[in-house]
């Protein structure tokens, strides 16, 4: 065999610690130069070498192993070390460990091609490189690069063995397959560069590989080595383009391929990872390439069947690789470089030119700085943008591959009864529980791998006789071509016979080759993954509320060829025709233009008195719109003008139009008692001294609970900075509730809020105290009585049949921000200007929907919903609210403060003993309310009244702005409507 070992008899040498007569200089800076000189010289022969060997590390292996590598880090100083399968946590005080004993700094490394999710437990895999390449969208790819860098930076890891540059296009391949790209050299080499760019700009070392390109085996070099028969003109033409791409876009480190590939190198066995031809001639010599060169594991049999006891590490060294990659021993692998440069094979000169390279990278890679890894919150950093990077590439990359009369998406209008039967799962799964709350009707199926086929039939008679459709999910299949991916024959008959005999649409949750099976299937997906993310997802797609954009990254069978992919409109659901409010000269309804004219000096005056920096104005006389006007800007840079489609943060306008209208309407459906108490409907607060309070007093905030609470201040340090333990800049399955830009909180933290309520004061006594609290505990009931959250509900039993298409909580997440208006430039907690966000710290803390705050909504959209509860609860011919509810909630219901039931009302004895307000001539049937954020609406029934006033007094500088108030701008201006009347007697 080629390079046996010396025989036992052979005396062990050590090379002399002598200096080199030629002085080995690498180009550098001088700090670098400085770093690696002084490291170099300390080091003797034998430690000079070492740092050229990265051997194995495990958190998980116990003593004995820790006990191996400390042995080889003390006695053979080797240059670095590997990760492979255990726990972060573990992980970080082994390196801590390993690092405080090694002489030189270690080079930390690990394969992570889909994240630290592939090697350790508690963290979550992020999606394979396959599904990557079915995505259009680059910029996330570079998202992704970003995202393994910034989880290997916190693990005090250096380099990353990613991405993988192969072009699959062997689709039997058992090792690659969807490690890769895909089968396009393009796609590959377009999304590769940008994980390299990701990666690198976080300073985290990229490695490309398998250099030159493992795609085309099917041989798994683990266990062989596998042989690609190409000519250099195939290899050029197909394999070799992505690498030339990174070298191009400097990648800085390429890995060599355990390959025989006789167009590069015919010497028999002599795989590409230790062919001089293949390393030093062609990737250092024709394609120029300088970074690091290193080897695949030398431990693969690829090579290890011809090279072992450290052999296989001078071969690879005088092929020209700068770093051996697990070879079978460290102390052998430094002996037999040796024998190589005794013998004359290669010279000392020219192992130290590498073993600089390697102590300049890690100068590059911030090794010449102590590194300690702070095991505090380690696990739910390496989680922090996990979910909402997977939730981004499955938006872009679920593929529809065939939708046979438009069977997707399903919606409330497809006939018939519909089924779900999730093929090879065990348990009722996070796609089956999303088809479910999206259309409750849906019944839900398992059918498990372990089934045998004599149950199909039952199962497929069983669908057809009770369904007019079928939703077929598969899960759970094996992510390799070996033995069916796993899927067995019963599970492949079930969904054969269900798209053979009834309409179905089909969602194959993994690797997409698998879909080679059900290639007559009617309507299919590729979903590429079977994460929860990910179900959910394609669950979404399934029924129109997201679309599918992605395109098949490799050919699957004829009728799926590369590329294939519907690519979906973002058509926004059939929107409800509303009846328009008629815009109507104020003369036709009794009113003076003329007068109506003063709204205009009082919206200029304010403007320029700074009470804000602009509003919209809107008012309704018997049904129709007399006034409609906008004035200023969004801020006081005035770039941006109001118009008419700005969607304004409402504040505690929030408590009537969302709360109040749905207590409302669970009261005349009989779930609401007035005079029950809170702990009839919300089992939580049994218990506490809250379970006592009656609906009414809380609807009348005479309840007795202290007016708020400010949760933010719980949360932030005597500078204003929140807590890193409870919020991360990007969400999670941890982190979810979104509370501004790059701003989540941890989701248990919610609980937290609910208990500083409970646990408040409770002072019955105190009379009338308005309380943000009544209305976060009303929001809660809604939720608890109708199974929704708030803004769902509101959304599909008010807005949604209104017309109300601007009308909702969230707003980002279906408008563009140029239509949002922004509110305070807030210098404690979020610490950023606030825009689409809620401004309320509280509700935006409860994820921006609560009972007390959080809604948005355009003028024109509360004109409608004004003149719904106008017209007595109902609105272009449909009730929404029985006509006696909204008499007893809009009138006086409190013998000692002004209110209405959730509403706000005039003072009794307006304006007789002091200001008026709302204003001097409403009438005692008016009911409104008002928002912090410099909003209010108003309704006079006994005019035929409305007035809408929108603005965001608090931008920039928050509530410290009260010109809005004690300017009295919104009184005055109402106060106009009834003048104008007046001047058309």
């Amino acid at each position: 065999m080629p390079g046996k070992e010396p025989g036992p008899g052979t005396p062990k040498q050590v090379l002399k610690d002598t200096k080199s007569s030629k002085p080995v200089k690498v180009k550098q800076d001088d700090g670098a130069a400085h770093w690696v000189d002084s490291v170099f010289e300390s080091l003797n022969d034998d430690e000079r070498i070492a740092q050229l060997i990265m051997i194995r590390a495990h958190s998980n292996l116990g003593a004995d192993h820790v006990r191996k590598v400390t042995q080889d880090i003390q006695d053979n100083k080797v240059g670095g070390l590997i990760f492979f399968q255990g726990g972060p946590v573990r992980q970080a005080n082994l390196t801590n460990y390993y690092q405080s004993i090694s002489k030189t700094p270690l080079m930390i490394a690990i394969d992570g091609e889909w994240g630290l999710g592939m090697r350790l437990d508690s963290v979550t895999p992020l999606p394979r490189q396959l599904m990557l390449g079915a995505m259009q969208d680059s910029s996330l790819a570079y998202r992704y690069g970003q995202v393994l860098a910034m989880q290997c930076k916190r693990l005090g890891i250096h380099v990353d063995y990613a991405p993988d540059m192969d072009v699959n296009n062997n689709p039997n391949n058992p090792v690659i397959n969807d490690r890769s790209f895909g089968q396009d050299k393009f796609q590959v080499a377009r999304m590769g560069v940008q994980v390299i760019k990701g990666l690198q700009d976080q300073n985290v070392m990229a490695v490309v590989k398998h250099f030159p390109g493992h795609g085309d085996t099917d041989v798994d070099s683990h266990l062989d080595m596998p042989v690609i028969r190409k000519s250099r003109q195939q290899l050029d033409s197909l394999e070799l383009y992505p690498f030339r791409k990174a070298i191009e876009a400097g990648v800085q480190s390429v890995m060599m391929a355990h390959l025989y590939i006789p167009a590069l190198d015919s010497t028999p066995n002599t795989p590409t990872s230790i062919s001089h031809k293949a390393i030093t001639d062609f990737l250092k010599g024709e394609l120029g390439y300088k970074g690091i060169v290193i080897t695949d594991a030398l431990e693969m049999k690829g090579i290890a069947k011809f090279y072992t006891g450290g052999e296989e590490a001078a071969q690879s060294l005088l092929a020209g690789n700068d770093m051996m990659m697990l070879p079978s021993t460290a102390s052998g692998s430094v002996d037999a470089i040796k024998r190589a440069i005794r013998r004359g094979q290669i010279s000392k000169e020219e192992v130290y030119e590498r073993v600089k390279k390697v102590l300049l990278a890690k100068y590059k890679l911030g090794l010449n700085k102590p590194q300690v890894i702070d095991v505090n919150n380690l696990t739910s950093d390496l989680n922090a943008a996990t979910d909402s990077l997977t939730r981004n590439i499955a938006q872009h990359a679920i593929t529809l591959l065939k939708n046979d009369n438009n069977l997707i998406p399903f919606n409330q209008l497809t006939p018939g009864k519909v089924a779900v039967i999730a093929v090879g799962a065990d348990v009722n799964n996070a796609f089956l529980q999303t088809v479910k709350a999206i259309r409750p009707d849906v019944n839900s199926f398992i059918f498990t791998a372990r089934q045998a086929e004599t149950q199909v039939p039952q199962v497929v008679e069983r669908l057809k006789r009770d369904y007019q459709a079928v939703i077929i999910s598969l899960h759970n299949y094996g992510r390799r071509p070996a033995n069916n991916f796993g899927i067995s024959s019963a599970e492949r008959l079930l969904i054969q016979q269900l798209q053979q005999e009834m309409p179905s649409a089909t969602v194959v949750f993994g690797n997409p080759y698998a879909i080679q099976y059900f290639c007559d299937a009617p309507t299919i997906i590729a979903a590429y993954e079977d994460d929860e993310i990910t179900q959910r997802t394609a669950a979404a797609i399934l029924f129109g509320q997201q679309v599918a954009k992605g395109k098949l990254p490799v050919t699957v069978c004829p009728n799926f060829p590369y590329g294939t992919g519907i690519i979906q409109a973002q058509t926004p659901p059939a929107p409800v025709v509303k009846a328009e409010l008629q815009h109507v000269k104020p003369e036709t309804v009794g009113m003076s233009s003329q007068v109506l004219q003063k709204i205009d000096v009082l919206a200029n005056q304010m403007i320029v008195k700074g009470a804000a920096p602009g509003c919209e104005i809107l008012a309704m006389k018997d049904g129709k719109i007399v006034y409609d006007k906008t004035f200023g800007y969004f801020d006081y840079s005035k770039r941006e003008p109001v118009t008419t489609s700005a969607l304004y943060d409402l504040a505690s306008v929030t408590k009537i139009c969302a709360t109040t209208i749905s207590v409302m309407r669970l009261y005349d459906e009989g779930k609401i008692n007035l005079d029950g108490k809170l702990g009839d409907y919300l089992p939580w607060v049994k218990g506490s001294n809250k379970e006592g309070l009656r609906i009414r007093d809380i609807l009348l905030h005479q309840a007795g609970l202290v007016a708020f609470i400010p949760f933010y201040k719980d949360v932030i340090d005597a500078k204003g900075v929140p807590d890193t333990t409870l919020f991360h800049a990007y969400a999670d399955s941890t982190f979810s509730v979104r509370v501004a830009e790059h701003m989540y909180m941890r989701s248990d933290y919610v609980d937290t809020m609910y208990r500083r309520i409970l646990d408040s004061p409770l002072k019955p006594q105190q009379g009338y105290v308005y309380s943000d609290n009544d209305f976060i505990f009303l929001g809660e009931i809604v939720e608890q009585l109708t199974g929704k959250k708030l803004n769902r509900y509101v959304r599909e039993t008010f807005y949604e049949p209104l017309g109300m298409a601007n009308t909702g909580f969230r707003p980002r997440e279906r408008f563009q921000l140029s239509q949002l208006a922004p509110t305070e430039n807030e210098p404690v907690f979020r610490r950023q200007w606030i825009r689409g966000d809620v401004h309320d710290p509280g509700a935006a803390m409860f994820g921006g929907v609560a009972g007390h705050a959080g809604l948005f909504s355009t003028a024109e959209d509360l004109g409608i919903l004004m003149q719904m509860l106008l017209n007595g609860g109902k609105y272009d011919g449909k009730e929404y609210i029985k006509s006696e509810t909204l008499q007893l909630f809009t009138a006086y219901n409190s013998n000692m403060s002004r209110r209405g039931l959730g509403f706000d009302k005039p003072e009794k004895d307006n304006g007789k003993h002091g200001e008026a307000y709302p204003c001097k001539s409403a009438s005692p049937l008016t009911f409104g309310h008002t928002g912090f954020t410099g909003t209010c609406i108003w309704v006079d029934p006994q005019s035929q009244l409305v007035f809408i006033f929108l603005s965001n007094r608090v931008c920039p500088a928050g509530g410290d702005n009260k010109k809005l108030i004690t300017q009295h701008v919104r009184e005055n201006m109402m106060e106009v409507l009834y003048e104008a009347m007046e001047g058309k007697k």
